[in-house]
């Protein structure tokens, strides 16, 4: 499980934007997202490395924790 602190989520749709733009590349992957703590979750075969990139072509800034 990777663990990435994303700024900038603040909804639900942010939630469904992360999830779907993973989801998109990974179809497998286990996205949970903890909104309060701004924290996302994933299992998935992609690296960090992609995840962040995905995560920052939605609009929010990602770092692995």
């Amino acid at each position: 499980m990777q663990v990435f602190t994303v700024q900038g989520m603040t909804c639900g749709h942010c939630v469904r934007a992360v999830t779907d733009a993973i989801k998109a590349e990974d179809p497998a992957a286990d996205v949970q997202v903890d909104l309060a703590k701004g924290e996302v979750s994933v299992r998935s075969q992609l690296a960090s490395e992609q995840i962040i990139g995905l995560i920052s072509e939605e609009g929010y800034s990602a770092k692995a924790t």
